[in-house]
């Protein structure tokens, strides 16, 4: 009787499994032909990102048949941190290095510029540069401001590699290398707001003790003088940018609850006054007019990208209008023009998206598609991303993101909890992931809730966070999945939660704190013992100390939060993916992981690679990854395997 009744229970099961096709995981994974893009001030030319496989490079075409004509790039594993032109035939570039797939490329400090015809190309600053060579420390470069006005030259912030660096600012030649320190910074690691002038107005950074200061002064001979403290006013302020006359400077502002502000500050009377400010997310990103540098507006990230204007009755306001009305449920940005503006290259992108760039006539007001990303993929089978709103259990308002199986029934389907990294000042957003897209595509319904802590809702809502892991944090996440639950889109019986970083450690909590709940976690390279990882942190600069006191917690409650030390609450299976080279989550914690699930008793699988650092880098071990991933959700929650690799020398 009971082995009769275990039969039909499985065949139910398998009925109420929707039937998905292999996914062809190679789609999701492989590299754009194309990153970012600038046109030239004349038009004449494009300046775009070009990603390879072990590096990304900056090349320049010609517009009328996109024929290269100038390549920039690094060494293995190097990255493009930033590219402008400088005038209407030079481009400045910053180098960068990625040191794992989930890293930001770290910037090298090294400036290059290049003609778009390929010559006078230089190294400006680099760790070749001859004064280097003679012994004097490098002093890693980044650009502040391009100097418009002055087009042989651009302003610099330098500083040294040091836990206190001394910053300073220098006026670099960009043909010569030539450069002259015209001021210093009142504050280590500080960033800079330039008039039109080219004056050194505003320097930001931050203490030992990580309170933002803000620096004011009236121009390069002024003194320096506090405009805020942050331990004095429980707030950030940033500044944004100034005015053509420089009177007027924007200013980002933090508020005691809810989302910040954009101020407008008079420089000589001190009045302020709001400009923008929505009431549910802070500021996504500034809208610079066509020179960027004047700020005008403000993206908002809420169930879509919105933006707004200072002026809603602006030139560029009316235009946006029109541009977001042609390319509806779509996001628009201006990302380039001609310095007579007759010429706007925009991108357009949505959830389903990953954009498209177009050449718009401000004139005929033609829009012709020039450059397609990810042209592969057909936007209408990919899956909508819908926003979501609910409920801590103590009451706080919380959001996120639902992404379903494109064509499946909106209920009862096998869910995939993904808390996102950071985890703090981190949020999910409304976009093309084409992580996302995969899992979807395998039939699997993805929830992203941007839990307490996370970025965008103002500096209470972040500041909630604090202390956290493992505790309120953690149970956003738990009442996020039963909230699913409840709306009847989630099987009870079918969820798995998976994460990288700090997604990593609350995927091993959630399956430590709530054993019934999810029938399996995978983590990628995850941290899972806190008080080895505040070791860790102490032993960098006092900063760093200070954010692991204030942000992970007293060392002596951190094992009772860790998911190696509660191995034994666990019940449900473990994927374990970690680098060896990973200095963000060290792979000795992944094996720590591993070594206390496999004495409890724990089913865990692993996929280490020694080369690999925070997230996988290489094509093959990321192929390998979400081939195993794939498998190993299917075996405990249903849905599609990966589409087996194509046999080398054969076609797609």
């Amino acid at each position: 009787m009971k082995t009769g009744i275990r039969c039909i229970a499985l065949a139910a099961l398998l009925v109420a499994v929707p039937a998905f096709a292999q996914v062809d995981i190679d789609a999701f994974l492989r590299k754009d032909r194309i990153g970012s893009i600038k046109l030239s001030p004349t038009g004449e030319y494009y300046a775009a990102t070009i990603p390879l496989a072990d590096r990304t490079v900056l090349v320049v075409m010609r517009r009328k048949d996109k024929a290269l004509t100038a390549k920039v790039q690094g060494q293995e594993n190097s990255a493009i941190a930033g590219f402008w032109w400088v005038d209407d035939e030079r481009v400045l570039v910053a180098m960068a290095k990625k040191f794992g797939a989930l890293d930001e490329p770290l910037r090298t400090g090294e400036l290059h510029a290049i003609n778009a015809d390929g010559s006078a190309g230089k190294m400006l600053i680099g760790h070749d540069v001859d004064r280097y060579l003679k012994g004097e420390p490098f002093r890693a470069a980044y650009l502040v401001d391009t100097l418009p006005k002055d087009p042989r030259n651009v302003l610099i912030a330098t500083s040294t590699y040091s836990a206190n660096p001394n910053t300073q600012i220098e006026r670099l030649n960009l043909y010569t290398g030539r450069r002259n320190v015209i001021a210093h910074a009142p504050i280590g690691g500080a960033g800079f707001e330039v008039d039109g002038n080219g004056q050194i107005r505003f320097a930001q950074g931050s203490d030992n003790e990580n309170f933002s200061k803000l620096y004011y002064r009236d121009d390069n001979e002024a003194q320096w003088r506090v405009l805020n403290d942050e331990a004095q006013s429980k707030r950030v302020e940033t500044p944004l940018g100034f005015s053509a006359d420089g009177a007027t400077v924007w200013l980002q502002v933090e508020s005691p609850q809810g989302p910040d502000a954009v101020v407008a500050l008079d420089v000589a009377s001190g009045e302020r006054r709001e400009v923008l400010r929505d009431e549910q997310v802070d500021p996504y990103e500034i809208i610079y007019g066509p020179d960027d540098h004047i700020p005008v507006g403000a993206w908002y990230m809420k169930d879509r990208l919105y933006s707004r204007f200072f002026d809603e009755q602006s030139p560029l306001a009316l235009r946006y209008r029109m541009l977001e009305r042609a390319f509806a449920n779509a996001a628009v940005s201006i990302t380039s023009s001609t310095r007579d503006d007759r010429l706007n290259l925009i991108r357009v992108w949505s959830d389903r998206n990953p954009g498209d760039y177009y050449l718009f006539d401000t004139q005929t007001r033609k829009a012709d598609q020039v450059f397609a990303r990810a042209e592969w993929l057909d936007p209408a089978k990919m899956a909508a991303s819908r926003a979501i709103e609910l409920a801590a259990r103590d009451g706080l308002p919380m959001h996120g993101y639902l992404t379903l199986p494109p064509d499946a029934p909106e209920q009862k389907l096998p869910l995939l909890v993904v808390p996102h990294g950071g985890p703090f000042g981190i949020f999910d957003t409304w976009g093309f992931d084409p992580e996302v897209q995969l899992l979807a595509k395998a039939g699997y319904a993805v929830l992203q809730l941007n839990y307490r802590g996370s970025g965008n809702y103002g500096r209470a809502f972040q500041q909630a966070g604090a202390r956290e892991w493992g505790g309120r944090m953690q149970d956003d996440l738990t009442d996020a999945t039963r909230w699913a639950i409840d709306q009847g889109i989630a099987d009870p019986d079918r969820i798995c939660i998976y994460g990288a970083s700090y997604g990593g450690y609350a995927a091993l909590m959630g399956v430590a704190k709530e054993p019934t709940l999810y029938r399996c976690a995978v983590g990628y390279v995850g941290v899972y013992d806190l008080p080895m990882m505040h070791e860790d942190k102490a032993d960098m600069a006092r900063w760093v100390e200070n954010w692991a006191d204030g942000w992970l917690g007293d060392p002596a409650t951190l094992a009772a939060h860790s998911p190696n030390r509660l191995a034994a609450q666990i019940k449900a299976p473990v994927l374990l993916a970690a680098g060896g080279e990973d200095e963000t989550a060290p792979i000795k914690h992944s094996k720590m992981m591993e070594k206390a699930l496999r004495e409890a008793g724990v089913p865990v699988e692993t996929l280490y690679y020694d080369t690999e650092g925070h997230g996988f880098y290489s094509e093959p071990h990321r192929r390998e990854f979400y081939t195993r991933l794939l498998d190993f959700l299917s075996r405990h929650i249903g849905g599609a395997k990966a589409l087996p690799a194509a046999a080398p020398g054969k076609p797609d």
